[in-house]
């Protein structure tokens, strides 16, 4: 890999002076930079970006923590956030951790040592050491999606709770009664906030919720078709809140190949508005907020930080989901069953 003194060399100039001409820190001839300029382009020479951040004190580059990116969720965020930094001259270093907190420590200690000028973490349920080593940073942060307990950071993400009580309201106003619940696992915020929102629209509803009603998954398609299939064995609802769109279209599954038909036998709501959603059959009757909005939320409250890192007050941004109506909820047909 050619070097800014072979530049210099075929330049027949000094490696200063072409220094000089990468950076524009001081008035050259034209001449002098049309020759470092043919140079350049005859030894396909690339700067190095780890010495000029060096000089700079700033890299134009954030770090990005997501917890799966095979969830289209995180997909679709990172889009969002990378669209955003793109337009304003950054880069996106995307880290997936795959709901591993010894991978996300790992990704953690080498985004700090690439220099980057931020970090937009959306952490692993229950890692520790993820906060205790986000604790010590001086890197400008912003939380995402998830809350991290013990850390003064910007945060960003929707208000999970909330948009779980509007799913679990849906379908009480359609004349369920019988409604269980799929959440994600019980470690993380994101599925206690949602899990409570359903139980608080349940006692507002005064309707009971037995043990057996909500069963705990991961955030992903194989766990809620598991899960559905341990609840439509014996005794089934006739709704099901769904934690997440991904357990959402598990269900939709487990439903079809039981001849359950949605929604007319079996109602099922997801959380999180994801493209897929609207592709699947019956198109999935939703809560949620545009994601690729939320990213690029998450990426404009980050730059803002980074440029002025003491300008503000800490940033708590809480985003009010909406029902996103579609095919995958109805009344019940056998109004017996619904109070049954």
């Amino acid at each position: 890999m050619s070097t800014i003194k072979d530049v210099a060399a075929l330049a027949g100039i000094s490696y200063t002076t072409v220094s000089h001409v990468l950076n524009k820190s001081r008035p050259v001839s034209d001449e002098v930079r049309r020759k470092v300029e043919a140079a350049i382009i005859q030894l396909d020479y690339v700067p190095s970006a780890v010495a000029r951040s060096l000089k700079a004190k700033a890299t134009s580059t954030i770090g990005l923590l997501i917890p799966n990116g095979i969830n289209p969720y995180f997909a679709e965020l990172a889009r969002g956030i990378e669209d955003y930094c793109e337009r304003n001259g950054f880069c996106v270093i995307l880290c997936n951790s795959d709901d591993n907190p010894e991978k996300q420590r790992s990704y953690l200690r080498v985004l700090l040592e690439k220099r980057v000028d931020g970090l937009i973490v959306s952490s692993v349920g229950g890692d520790a050491g993820l906060a205790a080593g986000l604790a010590a940073v001086r890197t400008p942060m912003v939380i995402v999606d998830r809350d991290l307990e013990g850390i003064v950071a910007d945060l960003v993400r929707i208000d999970h709770e909330l948009g779980a009580y509007l799913a679990t309201c849906h379908l009480l106003e359609l004349g369920h009664r019988h409604i269980a619940c799929i959440c994600g696992p019980a470690e993380t915020s994101v599925a206690q906030m949602r899990l409570a929102g359903y139980r608080r629209a349940m006692h507002e509803a005064q309707v009971p919720v037995p043990n057996e009603w909500v069963v705990e998954s991961d955030f992903t398609s194989p766990a809620g078709y598991q899960a559905a299939v341990e609840l439509l064995a014996q005794n089934p609802p006739t709704a099901i809140f769904a934690g997440n769109d991904m357990i959402g279209i598990g269900v939709l599954r487990a439903a079809a190949e039981r001849n359950i038909r949605v929604p007319s036998d079996l109602s099922v709501i997801g959380f999180d508005d994801i493209q897929m959603s609207r592709y699947v059959y019956p198109a999935l009757t939703t809560v949620g907020q545009s994601i690729l909005k939320l990213g690029e939320m998450a990426a404009e409250v980050l730059l803002r930080r980074i440029a002025a890192p003491a300008a503000t007050a800490v940033e708590h941004r809480i985003v009010k989901p909406a029902i996103v109506l579609r095919e995958s909820t109805a009344p019940p047909t056998n109004i017996f069953n619904a109070f049954r």
